[in-house]
């Protein structure tokens, strides 16, 4: 049997805190053979990223590789060297090259992709200046980038998050290396930039013969690269076999609830509640004793799984799991929920309308300067939302979402259109015409839940202040009843009340979007903004959020314009969805039928860039590649703002002639000349097999 590339052994990187040891990776096996993939796998804090910086000597402060060993092509034990030595150093990018999780903080701002480049090749080859020029040229052709030369000499904030991450890829490939750790290499992305550095990935490995160590949460990704598969929980891998295994026969409670917990498309198939891991992730401080996973486990043994460590069992070749159960029980299916019979609600008038709204951002310009353009992030939207139901809004970074998203709740004002919002007395007023005084009134009726659950709450305020400041500021509550209000609500998004006082560097991701959620509720809205509101989530806490937001849409009636561009998420919870692209409408359409057969090539583009949790079902290139950068919103192409992207395209029309927003079938619009003779590829489909015509 041939040795692997790298083998790990009894692996610990301990970190010693003012606050006692935190041991973030404690006694990993992992052998990674040659020429394969091997992904990594499991919730933020489970000691993935720190395995990789172990490999490489890249643990910061105050943590360190106390025990193990790191064994390089069968010899060189990486764990033994000196972190800044001669002989690790080689190593780095000379025979093991690393991506890491988010290009734009990776790549310096103060110098050009060139630079950098170059700088990693003549590190480990002797290469004058010019020469590392051409060869950097020629490996940036490599990854894919359009026009290497200029974009050689171009500033990382000068390109788009997928060219950073293939600039990344690049200097991780300039010396050839055996061995390439990607780091959550596609979290930040979109769809569709997603995909296409997948396959990148996928080729450039055929291509160099080299070895890969994936490190991800996203299960879908997993499905489309993965040889084998290690499933990691606190410092520890729990379940290790092939890919097959892992997802057709997952041995370990763990596995199997992270699997379920995801939500698939369904192709307007009858949707299922998510199925969420209980609790969250233990702090490293408070390791529970036995199996680590038992307190989250719906099938732990008491006195077993609490107390003693699990055993090591094999099931067939190569599939190993830590667990005392021999078999894991099958889980019962919650009942399917239909939900599309809403023909009720879909009678009821509008509760909001958008029509003809722009928003037009200055380029330049000055106090006495005229400015030099204008950035169109949203130009000339028309959308209805009706009362009771989700309405998702999709589509890439820069396509408008969030712009369009804020200027519904009047957190920007708009620079042209109508809002147009019915109220409970049915009669509809301008929300883009109301200012002062009486726009406060309507924010009460109309709430956002912000992207980033870090970010968008005050470290300087408790819970309370949190949560119960719409209250205070809109003279709603206070006091005593202000306390109770902000109680009852804590308890709906489930919080503990007791939590009212303490501050949000408390509390975990997913509990930080329940506080956020909160806080958007509090007023007793009717219509709520969730602009990517599980994104920056793992995907055992997205379940819980998503399931949340169901209860309480179902609870307390609630409208949601919820803006993503994971489509999986968006069909489970949405009702009807619309596609936006450059600022403008593309395509509207309930969920069932957008998503079994779309209309614009847009849709189809991002339904076929959605990594599938099956390795059975690896992702087929049926269409050819859109490249990752959009045109400038600034300066649109002529005619159908896609065709430069389009694998339809048509010059007769497509190039020239601006298509409107028509009517294909009951309540269907699509943007595109040729939408009626199309036949295009939806969820569980191809175009070959569907045929072709209208």
């Amino acid at each position: 049997m041939e040795e692997p590339l790298l083998t790990i052994e009894g692996l610990r990187t301990h970190f010693f805190t003012s606050e006692g040891v935190l041991k973030a990776v404690d006694g990993v096996d992992l052998a990674v053979p040659a020429g394969k993939t091997v992904c990594l796998v499991g919730e933020s804090g489970c000691g993935k990223s720190v395995t990789a910086r172990s490999i490489l000597q890249l643990v910061d402060r105050p943590g360190r590789i106390v025990e193990g060993s790191i064994r390089w092509k069968g010899g060189l034990d990486l764990a033994a060297l000196d972190p800044t030595g001669e002989e690790i150093r080689r190593v780095r990018g000379g025979e093991i090259g690393m991506v890491f999780q988010e290009p734009m903080a990776s790549l310096s701002p103060m110098y050009t992709v060139g630079a950098q480049l170059s700088q990693a090749l003549r590190l480990h080859r002797d290469l004058s200046r010019q020469q590392a020029r051409e060869e950097g040229v020629a490996l940036l052709r490599k990854v894919g980038i359009p026009n290497a030369e200029q974009r050689f000499d171009a500033y990382p904030f000068q390109l788009s998050g997928g060219m950073c991450q293939r600039v990344m890829i690049a200097i991780a490939l300039c010396c050839d290396p055996a061995l390439l750790i990607a780091d959550e290499p596609t979290t930040a992305l979109d769809v569709t930039t997603q995909a296409r550095i997948v396959d990148l990935m996928v080729d450039l490995r055929a291509q160099n013969d080299m070895a890969m160590l994936f490190i991800t949460h996203d299960l879908g990704v997993v499905a489309e690269v993965a040889d084998e598969v290690a499933v990691m929980y606190l410092g520890k891998v729990v379940e290790h076999g092939t890919a097959e295994k892992i997802f057709n026969d997952p041995r370990h409670p763990y596995t199997r609830a992270l699997l379920r917990s995801i939500p698939k498309l369904r192709g307007g198939a009858a949707r299922r509640r998510l199925t969420a891991i209980r609790g969250m992730v233990p702090s490293l401080r408070q390791v529970p004793e036995g199996c680590s996973f038992h307190s989250r486990c719906d099938h732990a043994i008491d006195g077993v799984c609490d107390t003693t460590a699990p055993p090591l069992k094999r099931h067939g070749e190569a599939h190993l799991a830590y667990c005392h159960l021999d078999e894991v029980p099958a889980e019962r299916l919650d009942p399917a929920v239909q939900v599309t019979g809403r023909s009720a609600v879909e009678e009821a008038e509008p509760l909001l309308r958008v029509e003809g709204l722009a928003m037009r951002y200055p380029i330049g310009g000055g106090l006495f300067r005229k400015p030099a353009g204008f950035v169109r992030a949203v130009d000339g939207v028309d959308l209805t939302i009706l009362p009771g139901q989700t309405l998702g809004l999709v589509g890439e970074s820069g396509c408008g979402k969030t712009t369009l998203g804020r200027c519904v709740a009047r957190l920007i004002e708009p620079t042209a259109g109508r809002i147009l919002y019915r109220e409970e007395s049915g009669d509809e007023v301008d929300l883009a015409a109301v200012t002062g005084a009486r726009l406060k009134a309507y924010r009460r009726q109309i709430r956002m839940i912000f992207q980033d659950p870090f970010s968008s709450l005050n470290p300087r305020m408790t819970l309370q202040q949190i949560v119960g400041e719409p209250l205070r500021t809109s003279g709603i509550a206070g006091g005593s009843e202000l306390r109770d209000r902000v109680a009852d609500m804590l308890t709906r998004v489930g919080l503990r009340p007791e939590y009212m006082q303490r501050y949000p560097h408390a509390f975990s991701g997913g509990q930080r979007q329940r506080i956020n959620i909160a806080r958007a509720l509090i007023t007793g809205p009717r219509l709520v903004i969730a602009d990517e509101p599980v994104s920056a989530l793992d995907v055992s806490v997205r379940a819980q959020i998503l399931n949340l937001l169901t209860d309480l849409q179902e609870e307390l009636g609630l409208t949601y314009l919820f803006i993503s561009h994971d489509l999986s998420v968006v069909e489970h919870i949405s009702d009807r969805v619309t596609v936006m692209y450059l600022g403008k409408v593309v395509e509207d359409a309930d969920t069932a039928g957008l998503y079994r057969r779309p209309r614009h090539p847009y849709t189809e583009a991002l339904l076929d860039a959605v990594p599938v949790p099956d390795p059975a079902l690896r992702r087929e290139r049926r269409t050819p590649d859109t490249g990752d950068d959009l045109p400038d919103p600034a300066a649109p192409p002529p005619g159908c703002r896609f065709h430069t992207r389009c694998a339809h395209v048509r010059p007769e029309s497509c190039r020239t002639d601006v298509p409107e927003l028509r009517a294909y079938g009951e309540r269907r619009l699509a943007a595109c000349h040729h939408a009626a003779q199309l036949t295009l590829a939806g969820v569980g489909s191809t175009a070959r097999e569907v045929g072709t015509g209208g």
